[in-house]
């Protein structure tokens, strides 16, 4: 190690008490030597614990029967979840707006994603009624185990679209070694081998069989792994879930209109596509530092402030794509179903 590098030693022991999860980027949080004596383990463990305080305090925004249902499973899945009518009008504005995108290329696959930010939510009012939903806002925030805005887009899936390695997203994973939320209300019918959302009920759940996967996980990392667990987003082989106590996957093929939302702690996946498809959403993400014990007092939450987020996030990368990888690019005006 450069002798330089140590000056970041401060930064790197500050990073502990954040959600920071790269095992290669942060050499405490990737020392083979911490987490064999449990440095990984005990930050899940604290993660955890707190979520699920945070979640008690939530647990009003939803009904008691989604409540069981996500702290049994990990998700909650709700079909015909707005009425048709207004269904209907959602999804026929989204398919018709054309407007700047971003598209991100993993393999075979792109992931086309437009901001909801205030220009898109006036010219599309119903999406605004959705963010406003009591029942999507209470399940995100019950999820996420945060009274926050997440991150929220028109996102579109496009399979097959050049001849590449397939999708990495293909392969469970967890995104992060902490409960965070990612919701999806489908604006098209996802035909099972369509590339559906696939998601492994109960594995959210921090039973022993996990914690002594995620300790021998993180004893690998960062040289023994692949690269996206070695950045903290551990890979799981569909053969290990029986040793961890863990059911078949679920495949989410669904009609058109059906609500998912999951904790991505849980394992879970895209499923292949045996032929070029395109899945369109309304997307929401939303993570915090999983270590602060109030649920709210989220500056980036308030009005005038969340919904121009990803437009800034946006404009920050592009500032600094000269110096990092950057797999999103521009591309001009386009439809969500366009391909």
């Amino acid at each position: 190690m450069n002798p330089a590098r140590y000056l970041l030693a401060p930064w790197w022991i500050a990073q502990l008490a954040t959600g920071a999860k790269s095992f290669r980027d942060n050499p405490i949080i990737g020392s083979h030597r911490l987490n064999a004596r449990g440095l990984h383990v005990a930050r899940v463990k604290r993660a955890h614990a707190m979520a699920w305080k945070r979640r008690e305090k939530l647990a009003k925004l939803i009904d008691p029967t989604d409540r069981e249902a996500f702290d049994r499973d990990g998700f909650v899945a709700k079909s015909d979840f707005l009425p048709a009518d207004r269904f209907a009008r959602l999804r026929d504005a989204v398919f018709a707006h054309r407007g700047p995108a971003r598209d991100m290329v993993q393999g075979d696959t792109i992931t086309r994603r437009f901001a909801l930010d205030p220009d898109l939510l006036a010219k599309i009012p119903e999406a605004r009624a959705l963010l406003q939903n009591p029942d999507w806002r209470g399940l995100i925030r019950y999820a996420g185990s945060f009274d926050q805005e997440p991150l929220t887009y028109i996102q579109s899936i496009l399979s097959h679209v050049r001849a590449a390695d397939p999708d990495p997203q293909t392969h469970f994973h967890a995104d992060t070694f902490h409960p965070s939320v990612k919701a999806w209300l489908f604006l098209t019918d996802v035909a099972e081998d369509e590339g559906p959302f696939c998601y492994v009920p109960g594995s959210h759940r921090l039973t022993p069989e996990r914690l002594a996967w995620e300790k021998a996980m993180s004893m690998k990392a960062p040289e023994g792994v692949d690269r996206l667990s070695s950045r903290g987003s551990f890979r799981v082989e569909r053969g290990e879930l029986p040793e961890l106590g863990l059911p078949e996957p679920r495949a989410f093929a669904v009609p058109a209109n059906t609500l998912v939302v999951g904790d991505t702690f849980g394992f879970h996946a895209r499923g292949p596509s045996v032929r070029p498809s395109v899945r369109v959403e309304i997307w929401a993400y939303g993570r915090r530092n999983p270590y602060l014990p109030w649920t709210g007092l989220d500056p980036l939450s308030l009005p005038g402030v969340a919904e121009r987020r990803v437009t800034y996030l946006w404009g920050f990368r592009d500032r600094w794509k000269r110096f990092v990888g950057q797999p999103w690019r521009d591309v001009g005006d386009k439809s969500p179903t366009e391909r």
